[in-house]
């Protein structure tokens, strides 16, 4: 399959600091592939090399089949960019900001308008409201109909359910599905670790390296071995306790539960009767299921 995303060993320094260490990944055509990362990943930094607002210091990035660096102006026209900000003009109405972008591409609103039409459903029932003036989900919904005004070959979003509630994350999950039927190749990136599952393909990031890359499915196989949930009536002790414990080599918060890391070794009934002992006399134990999160820990902690 054609490879319409390619990054080889992209780094970008500023000053002492790293933010990127030699990225390599590559994005196949009409795919919905997702750049997985906490806050200070690298991944905006990325995104800016992508969309040709920065450059980086080594390696070599292409999108469409154009160089990020040489062939700039022409990769411009070819892709669809949603910054993590909302970066639209907020005096603006609805209707103003849709044509200001298809002008800037110098296409008409009325020529794309079927690409844009399930997500401009319910903005077209107020095209005179100010852009700043909508809520966090309308927002969204406008922004991305903006990045989509001229039709581009590929999408790039930069944490775009960032400040919104559940519904309209999943709302907007759902649209990105729809744009991939559509033919169009989608990175999107996100710290949220449960929209991982959403995508085809995933890169787990971290400090600027990346972690693993691969399907959610073939990344998270195996985690559920030597994993377990844990709970009790005062979590932080219980916390505290299992770290103690032998054969338990990770303890962390999960939800509302914790999750415990164990060895080949470890015994649950064991470790429940050592809780007890130690005065967590409802402290239960019992078989995890392992996601992205949990990988996610295991490979950052792994690289240190």
């Amino acid at each position: 399959m054609k490879e319409v995303i390619d990054i080889q060993g992209v780094t970008k320094r500023y000053g002492k600091l790293t933010a990127l260490n030699r990225v390599t990944f590559s994005v196949a055509e009409g795919s919905l592939f997702g750049l997985i990362g906490p806050d200070g990943a690298g991944k905006t930094t990325l995104y800016q090399i992508l969309t040709t607002l920065l450059s980086p210091d080594e390696g070599s990035a292409t999108v469409a089949g154009l160089d990020v660096v040489k062939d700039y102006r022409k990769l411009r026209t070819k892709i669809g960019y949603m910054p993590e900000r909302f970066s639209l003009y907020p005096d603006l109405t609805v209707s103003e900001n849709l044509h200001f972008f298809a002008s800037l591409f110098g296409v008409n609103v009325e020529d794309n308008f079927d690409l844009i039409a399930p997500i401009f459903e319910q903005l077209k029932k107020f095209p005179n409201r100010r852009a700043g003036a909508l809520s966090g989900g309308m927002k969204q919904k406008l922004a991305l109909s903006c990045a989509l005004i001229h039709r581009p070959k590929v999408l790039l979003l930069d944490e775009p359910t960032t400040g919104v509630d559940a519904v309209s994350r999943s709302e907007f999950w759902g649209m990105l599905a729809t744009l991939k039927e559509k033919g169009i190749t989608i990175l999107v990136s996100t710290s949220y670790m449960d929209e991982a599952e959403r995508c085809e393909r995933i890169a787990l990031i971290n400090k600027g390296r990346i972690l693993d890359v691969n399907t959610p499915d073939k990344l998270i196989e195996g985690m559920d071995k030597n994993l377990y949930n844990a709970s009790a009536k005062e979590m932080y002790p219980l916390l505290e306790a299992l770290r103690t414990l032998p054969g338990v080599t990770d303890c962390y918060t999960f939800g509302a539960t914790l999750h415990v890391v164990t060895d080949e070794g470890f015994n649950p009934d064991a470790a429940s009767s050592k809780l007890h002992q130690k005065g967590l006399n409802d402290a239960r134990l019992w078989p995890a299921k392992g996601n992205i999160e949990d990988l996610f820990i295991k490979l950052a902690k792994e690289d240190g």
